[in-house]
């Protein structure tokens, strides 16, 4: 595989449900993600794609296809290895809607969680967990609670937490839906200064058409297949 490319993905389907009760979500998708690009995924709901982001992350179990994720062929028809969780851990980091931080534990110790679960030292974890806090201005807070933090200062802990283990592959699903205009704005400013300077690929599924122009190339869903176009090309339903 080219060796700019991040993700591939090539004749990928996925359905749920038997019988009356089956629904097919994805047909055939193909595309591909460079390192450095942020690329927005839009369609209307229902389409499939926090389920399209999911299998790209080895959560969700496509029905059959194939997935590159770097240099790695991780599924063809099936799961290529077992260490899924694995693959998860060192090569993707996750954004959700929600942060999702550990409430019990303050900023730092979210951070430092998944480097110290790969065999990072505590005292390593901390010192790269405190430049990342730094970079996106709550070093400050990096012994205060989520609980004492804003919803925008939780969401860049977030950012931080997903950026810890050293991703080749960030995935967001709708990280800015809890946020106001300004600070939607201000993390996907941050997603894409972290695709670039970072040589990161940034999928990030979002409703917001004014997070659009901020991306490099937007993918959507049409016909149960994926289709790429230029941001004032593509319409959020």
């Amino acid at each position: 595989m080219d060796s700019k490319t991040a993700i591939k993905v090539e004749n990928l389907y996925k359905s749920f449900g038997k019988g009356d009760a089956y629904i097919s979500v994805i047909e055939g998708a193909s595309f591909s993600v460079n390192k450095g690009e942020l690329v927005a995924l839009v369609a209307p709901s229902g389409a499939g794609k926090t389920t399209l982001l999911m299998m790209i992350g080895c959560v969700e179990d496509p029905d059959k296809g194939t997935i590159w994720l770097g240099d790695d062929k991780v599924y063809e028809n099936r799961w290529l290895t077992k260490e899924t969780r694995r693959i998860r851990r060192e090569k993707i980091g996750f954004i959700f809607q929600a942060h999702y931080l550990i409430p019990f534990l303050n900023i730092i110790e979210n951070v430092t969680l998944i480097p110290q679960t790969n065999g990072i030292s505590k005292e390593q974890s901390e010192k790269e967990a405190l430049e990342l806090l730094e970079y996106f201005d709550i070093k400050e807070k990096a012994y205060a609670m989520p609980s004492e933090l804003s919803g925008g200062q939780n969401q860049r802990a977030a950012i931080a937490r997903a950026l810890a283990n050293h991703p080749q592959i960030i995935l967001a699903d709708e990280p800015t839906a809890a946020l106001d205009s300004k600070r939607s704005v201000d993390v996907v400013k941050m997603l894409k200064k972290i695709a670039t300077e970072q040589n990161v690929a940034v999928i990030m599924v979002t409703h917001d058409e004014a997070m659009l122009p901020l991306c490099d190339r937007v993918l959507t869903i049409e016909d149960k297949k994926v289709v790429s176009k230029k941001s004032e090309e593509a319409t959020v339903l």
